[in-house]
């Protein structure tokens, strides 16, 4: 079992590292100055003493929050208990959207503009999974504990020191916790939230996985389908040389990564990947459906489009192929279902809520790296709305694997930051 859970943890540090591109940008002075200004200023210098003074208490939200179990499409009882710790820390309004997502409100003296601060409810295991934090030593260990339930307790603690040390802002905050983030989630909780339905956001801030440093402002696009291969299926031998759906959709993987390989062996970074396969009832039966999920990936929109027309197209020649060799029955069809659509995008580094992020980085003493990745800022991202994600600081290893764990390595640092690139963005009240 050992070996087991540490083969899938090293997969998971493998994907990040493989998600992300790390680009040099310049931090404008103006920006510089900015920073530096408001962390001499002394309201400001108390709220992040006092968000060091109550780590014990991020810590302790964060145990809470890790064993309530927050499957996919399942995040309702942890949300009740995220909406509980926004209330109590003082928003002026918390309420439940139509999609699960948690809003609390808390009112500038301007209004403006609205600014979100954001970290996700779900996690990527199924019900039934033990979700009890163990306490080794300086280490917590629950899987889910990183990703991205610490990033829930740093929301919290931001609202509860500004609203502690009543710290003004020009403009609105909404302090969200998101449904829907992970794998079969699609965003779905950010997509709701810029949509009609969704409140007027003007700037998105994520936290979500990583130290600090990493500043997210390029979404990583994906296309995910589910295509599903259908005949009339019968007796292996009775109602041999009916139309096979498993036989066509080996020939349909054959086709398509010839053409994929060769079309991603150049131009901007795009992958592809048959994830999953299935279908079929026995040995001694041709199946009446065969399926398999497929996951492609880019860097460019449009070479995502391509990859559609590749897919299709495999599909479509396996289907005439296996169909012109049927020597009885009614002849087999494809069917395509989308169960994934991550919009991608690249943010202007030169925007102010960017360069606030970076240059509120480099005043911690990190160096700041933007960084490409697949997260709930790829909606805002695709869209021109100004958005990052930035780290849930401390160190944390595992992610998406039950080994996963937590080390609060002056995590504080990292909730301090994120009140800075908020109170920045929002405007602090004169």
């Amino acid at each position: 079992m050992k070996k087991i859970t540490s083969l899938l943890t090293l997969v998971c540090v493998a994907f990040i590292a493989v998600a992300q591109e790390d680009v040099n940008v310049e931090i404008q002075k103006t920006y510089k100055n900015e920073i530096a200004k408001l962390m001499k200023n002394k309201d400001l210098v108390k709220a992040m003493d006092l968000i060091k003074e109550q780590d014990d208490q991020t810590i302790a939200d964060l145990i809470t929050l890790t064993e309530i179990e927050a499957p996919p499409f399942k995040e309702d009882k942890r949300a009740l208990k995220f909406k509980e710790m926004i209330e109590a820390a003082g928003a002026d309004s918390v309420w439940i959207d139509g999609e699960g997502n948690v809003l609390g409100l808390r009112k500038g003296t301007k209004r403006e503009k609205v600014v979100a601060l954001d970290a996700h409810l779900d996690t990527v295991f199924p019900e039934g999974i033990d979700v009890k934090v163990r306490n080794e030593g300086d280490t917590l260990r629950a899987p889910g504990i990183g990703d991205d339930t610490r990033g829930l307790s740093m929301v919290v603690a931001v609202l509860r020191a500004m609203e502690d040390l009543s710290i003004e802002t020009e403009h609105d905050v909404l302090f969200i916790g998101t449904v829907g983030e992970e794998g079969p989630g699609d965003l779905r909780g950010v997509k709701y939230l810029f949509s009609e339905n969704g409140p007027k956001i003007d700037s998105w801030i994520s936290i979500d996985g990583g130290d600090i440093g990493r500043v997210n402002t390029m979404g990583l696009g994906s296309i995910r389908y589910r295509v599903k291969f259908l005949g009339p299926g019968g007796h292996s031998w009775g109602a041999f040389g009916l139309a096979n759906p498993h036989h066509a959709l080996g020939t349909a993987i054959h086709y398509f990564v010839q053409a994929a390989d060769e079309y991603t062996k150049e131009g901007p970074k795009t992958s592809y990947n048959v994830g999953i396969i299935g279908g079929g009832t026995s040995v001694n039966s041709i199946p009446f459906a065969s399926f398999m999920d497929i996951d492609m990936r880019s860097i460019k929109p449009e070479r995502l489009e391509d990859m559609d027309k590749i897919l299709r197209e495999a599909v479509g020649k396996a289907i005439d192929e296996q169909n012109a060799i049927k020597r009885r029955g009614r002849p087999m069809r494809a069917e395509f279902e989308m169960i994934g659509n991550r919009p991608s995008g690249e943010g202007d580094p030169n925007t102010p809520l960017i360069q606030r992020a970076l240059a509120a980085t480099e005043a911690f003493g990190a160096e700041p790296r933007i960084t490409r990745g697949s997260t709930n800022s790829n909606t805002p991202i695709s869209k021109g709305i100004p958005a990052v994600t930035i780290g849930r600081g401390g160190k944390a290893f595992g992610a998406h694997s039950l080994a996963e764990w937590f080390y609060n390595d002056e995590g504080w640092k990292a909730t301090q930051l994120a009140m800075l690139i908020l109170v920045a963005e929002s405007g602090l009240a004169k």
